[in-house]
């Protein structure tokens, strides 16, 4: 029973991954082209925000209870997308300190030396001062 569901949530995952657009998004986002965009990605969880807000609002007035979960759906989305914008900030900081690295290291290889303790030495401090 237990591997049945487990199969079922895998497959499940999968389906989602490809349909869901807030997936599609975050899948776009996440590419080195697209780490920009992830925090005005975040402007996206104003209508899911906006949709949870109505349903709730039709719910409270006598819908019916199934829409519960397109409440969840939509705050999930919404969540999603909020939790976009400062996780693209940290993948794009860290490839561009990647690429940065490498680029010095490039630079290192062909010959062109930059700033290094051998070649500026360091401070020497004058008589008993600490």
């Amino acid at each position: 029973m237990f591997r049945l569901i487990w199969i079922t949530s895998i497959h499940l995952a999968g389906f989602f991954r490809r349909v869901m657009p807030t997936n599609i998004l975050l899948d776009k986002i996440r590419t080195r082209s697209g780490l920009k965009w992830g925090v005005p990605a975040m402007l996206v969880a104003i209508p899911y925000l906006y949709a949870a807000s109505l349903l709730t609002v039709i719910i409270q007035d006598g819908g019916p209870g199934w829409l519960n979960i397109l409440v969840l759906i939509a705050l999930w989305s919404a969540l999603k997308m909020l939790w976009s914008g400062p996780v693209s900030l940290v993948l794009l900081t860290r490839v561009r300190w990647q690429e940065r690295s490498q680029h010095r290291a490039q630079q290192r290889q062909l010959g062109h030396q930059e700033w290094s303790p051998e070649v500026v030495g360091a401070p020497v401090l004058a008589g008993g001062a600490s």
